[in-house]
C-alpha cells in the first residue's frame, strides 16, 4: 500500500520550495519506511534547491533526520518496526574495495532505496542525499537507518545525520585531534561549530575559532573555543600563529570550502601539521599553492567526507555522549519549525541568523 504524505519539494532551480502531497511506497527488499520526527535544515538542501548539486529536479529535500521505523522490506534484519533511528546518507555496502580493506567510511558503493518516491502524477522525486526527509514519511535503504538510544530527542539526534557529524568527525576522525593539540577552525557555521566542540571534547587545549561574523564567534566560545579570530578585522594566519607561540596550529579544519580560506588553513598550520577540508567547494573553484611550500611544510592535507564517520559506530557513541551531558547537541538547535517554514529557514541561514532550524513533524 502506498502512503500519501506531505513533503517539501523543490521543483526548479532557485524557485521557492513548496509543501506538496507525495507518494511513498511500502518498503521492498532491503528497504525501510521511516516516520520522520525531526529534520534539520542544512546548507546542502539549499544547494539542491539552487541547482548546485545537479539538475535532477524535482527534489525531495531534507536529509538530517531522526524518526521511527514503521515497516521494513524482505531480508532486513538490522532494524525493525518501532526502532528509533538516525538516517545517514552513506549506508556502507560491505563489499567494495574500501569496505574489504577495513575502511568502510570510504565505501564507494553506498546504498539507497531502489523504489522511487513520486509526486501525485507519478513524477519521480530525487531525494536529497538519497534520503528526502522533509516529509512525514520517507523510504530509504535499511542500512541508512542507525539505531540509537530513544531517550535522545529527535530534534537533537537528527543533527548527527549530516552537519554535526561532518564537523565533529573532521576534527576527531580525519584530523585525529588528541590531548594537548592546538586546533584552528575556519568557518563557524554548523559544521565548523561541531568541529570546535569535537576538538575540545577530544582534549585539545587550544581551540581557535575563525569567522567574519561576531555572532558566530560568540557561539563558538560557548561550544568550547578558547580563542576567537575575526577574519574581517585581522590577518588570520598571523593571528593563529601568534596564539600558538609563532608555530601555527597542529590541526586546522577548513569548514568554508573556498580557495582563500583553504590557503589560510594551509599557512596557519604548524610544520608537519594537518589541514582538513570539510567545507564543500563549488565545481568551478581552483586552488594554487607553491609546490615547494607543499613539500617544505610537510604534514598532511586531507579531505573529510561526512567526517569520515561510520554511522553504526559513531552515531550511538555521540548520542551517549549527549545523554551523559558531555556533548551539547541542543546548542545547535536555533529554532524548531514546521514543513511550511523551510523557505524562511533558508533565508535565515543565508543571513547567518541560525545554526540549525529544525523541522518537527
Amino acid at each position: 500500500m502506498a502512503h500519501e504524505v506531505r513533503a517539501v519539494v523543490a521543483r526548479g532551480k532557485g524557485a521557492p520550495v513548496s509543501v506538496e502531497t507525495i507518494v511513498v511506497p511500502d518498503p521492498g527488499p532491503g528497504e525501510a519506511l521511516v516516520k520522520v520526527e525531526a529534520c534539520g535544515v542544512c546548507h546542502t538542501d539549499l544547494h539542491y534547491r539552487e541547482g548546485g548539486i545537479n539538475d535532477d529536479f524535482p527534489f525531495l529535500l531534507g536529509h538530517e533526520a531522526a524518526g521511527r521505523v514503521e515497516a521494513v522490506g524482505e531480508g532486513v534484519t538490522g532494524v525493525g518496526p518501532g526502532d528509533f533511528v538516525i538516517l545517514n546518507w552513506r549506508a556502507v555496502c560491505g563489499e567494495c574495495r574500501a569496505c574489504s580493506r577495513g575502511r568502510p567510511w570510504y565505501c564507494f558503493a553506498t546504498r539507497n532505496a531502489t523504489q522511487p518516491m513520486t509526486l501525485l502524477d507519478g513524477t519521480p522525486l530525487a531525494p536529497a542525499l538519497g534520503i528526502g526527509a522533509f516529509a512525514e514519511k520517507t523510504l530509504v535503504a535499511a542500512g541508512q537507518c542507525t539505531k540509537v538510544d530513544p531517550a535522545a530527542p529527535a530534534t537533537a539526534a537528527g543533527l548527527l545525520g549530516c552537519g554535526v557529524m561532518a564537523g565533529f568527525g573532521a576534527a576527531v576522525n580525519t584530523g585525529a585531534v588528541g590531548r594537548g593539540d592546538s586546533v584552528a577552525v575556519i568557518g563557524c557555521g554548523g559544521v565548523g561549530m561541531a568541529a570546535v566542540a569535537g576538538a575540545r571534547l577530544a582534549g585539545a587545549t587550544k581551540v581557535i575559532a575563525v569567522d567574519v561574523d561576531p555572532r558566530k564567534l560568540e557561539r563558538a566560545t560557548g561550544m568550547g573555543a578558547t580563542h576567537v579570530v575575526d577574519g574581517s578585522a585581522t590577518d588570520v594566519v598571523a593571528a593563529v600563529r601568534e596564539l600558538t607561540g609563532g608555530f601555527g596550529a597542529d590541526v586546522v579544519v577548513e569548514a568554508v570550502g573556498r580557495p582563500e580560506t583553504y590557503r589560510q588553513a594551509f599557512y596557519a598550520r604548524d610544520l608537519a601539521g594537518t589541514v582538513v577540508l570539510v567545507g564543500v567547494p563549488t565545481p568551478g573553484m581552483t586552488l594554487e599553492l607553491p609546490l615547494l611550500d607543499v613539500f617544505g611544510r610537510g604534514g598532511a592535507l586531507k579531505s573529510s567526507w561526512y567526517g569520515d564517520c561510520l554511522p553504526s559506530r559513531d552515531f550511538p557513541a555521540l548520542v551517549d555522549l549527549y545523554l551523559d551531558g558531555r556533548f551539547d547537541l541542543d546548542a545547535f538547535v536555533s529554532e524548531t519549525i514546521g514543513l511550511g517554514d523551510v523557505e524562511k529557514a533558508f533565508e535565515k541561514m543565508r543571513r547567518g541568523e541560525v545554526l540549525r532550524s529544525v523541522v518537527v513533524l
